[in-house]
């Protein structure tokens, strides 16, 4: 079913219909919300009777749930009209597929956003759990992949507590960014019938309304930075369960055999975590290739926008489900961690601020304690400044701190 068929007096070619069919039926239920709108609407202008707007509540309510796309559907749109039966043929009366679907695409982000946000609660609390239980367990900290000063793994894995907030609040940005109602301004200038606008309508210009894909590039944005973090969070994983570094042991239920090396248990989810980010960034210039060159107002290339966006709503679900439960299984190898951290060479700048607070200048406490580095004679104190920091203590009160701006 096409919504333009009166203009076109013959059928599309096979191949065009296919190129242009939209794979939006995500949008269904959205959609529906939206459309239920705008019968209200209609119902308050005359152009809907009372039992019409009635039929089309429950039609809709039936097809949110229940309806379904068909291949002579061209998108969401006119499936939700087909189903709608007689009373659908005046449901599109002042609107636009335009404004139509830059409703059900806030909608849909709004939703996505506030999931994404759940799901990055879920996986930091967890996280959370095990800072907490590795407060006092020493490792080396490392900067250029190289040991660098005692740290504990409790504020190691803090750490990746204090992305995962910066992302949820890229959500929440992107949620709100989604928030304004397009649905008024029709194909690009509103419509002539007397229509009310609709409940917390924020249109301040139709063109922008239905051209506007800001919200979703807002979207993608917040995936990627989430993406990205959570790689890095799969590549020290897959660091440290190498025989090279030994610093855990991956639970089963979280990892992969080989099908040829029967010795191998591999991070599989951290690796995909990993990979993933690429696909993100991938999505996120995508979209902005897309819509940098488009004139006002709504263009086709924008039907582009669903893609990458439904499939960022998968990868965030799941990528966060998946290394929830590879963190929470992980079972970190104490022995390797306190003899990575026995290394003398990490309490190197304790012994040169040991010389400071003795009245060197650091400058020249930094060369004596590099030239014994390099000449094979150093040791270290044997009263450092302080063994690991932050401390035990410092890592228990963050950690309570982030459980409470995460339940705020």
């Amino acid at each position: 079913m096409t919504l333009w068929s009166g203009r076109v007096d013959t059928e599309v070619a096979q191949a065009v219909w296919n190129f242009l069919r939209a794979d939006d039926a995500e949008l269904l239920q959205y959609d529906c919300l939206a459309t239920r709108v705008h019968a209200r609407r209609l119902h308050e202008g005359g152009l809907l009777s009372d039992s019409e707007l009635a039929d089309v509540e429950t039609a809709l309510d039936w097809i949110a749930v229940e309806g379904g796309t068909e291949p002579d559907d061209e998108d969401v749109h006119s499936t939700i009209e087909r189903l709608l039966g007689t009373v659908g043929r005046k449901i599109h009366a002042g609107r636009s597929r335009n404004d139509q679907v830059a409703a059900a695409l806030r909608l849909y982000v709004a939703d996505a956003c506030l999931e994404a946000v759940t799901a990055i609660r879920s996986f930091a609390v967890s996280v959370l759990a095990r800072a907490e239980e590795e407060a006092e367990t020493p490792m080396p900290g490392y900067t250029h992949l190289q040991r660098a000063q005692p740290i504990t793994l409790g504020h190691h894995l803090l750490a990746w507590v204090e992305m995962l907030e910066r992302d949820r609040d890229r959500f929440r940005f992107a949620a709100e960014a989604a928030r304004p109602w397009p649905l008024g301004a029709g194909a690009i200038a509103g419509s002539t019938l007397d229509l009310p606008p609709p409940p917390g309508a924020q249109l301040r210009n139709s063109l922008d309304a239905v051209g506007d894909r800001d919200f979703a590039l807002d979207y993608l944005y917040a995936s990627a930075m989430l993406a990205t973090h959570l790689s890095r969070v799969g590549e020290e994983i897959v660091l440290w369960c190498t025989s090279e570094f030994g610093f855990v042991r991956l639970p089963e239920e979280a990892a992969t055999g080989s099908s040829m090396m029967p010795q191998k248990l591999n991070p599989d989810v951290a690796e995909l975590a990993r990979g993933k980010g690429g696909a993100a960034i991938g999505r996120l210039t995508g979209l902005l290739a897309t819509i940098k060159g488009l004139p006002l107002a709504y263009n086709r290339d924008l039907q582009e926008d669903k893609e990458p966006v439904f499939a960022a709503r998968r990868d965030v679900r799941t990528t966060l489900g998946a290394l929830e439960v590879l963190v929470g299984g992980i079972e970190f190898d104490h022995e390797r961690l306190a003899a990575a951290c026995n290394d003398p060479l990490v309490s190197a700048t304790d012994l040169a601020e040991a010389m400071v607070a003795e009245g060197i200048p650091f400058r020249d406490a930094h060369e004596h304690v590099a030239a014994q580095v390099r000449d094979g004679t150093f040791e270290a104190p044997e009263s450092p400044s302080r063994r690991v920091a932050p401390g035990p203590a410092d890592v228990h009160a963050a950690v309570a701190e982030a459980r409470t701006r995460f339940d705020a």
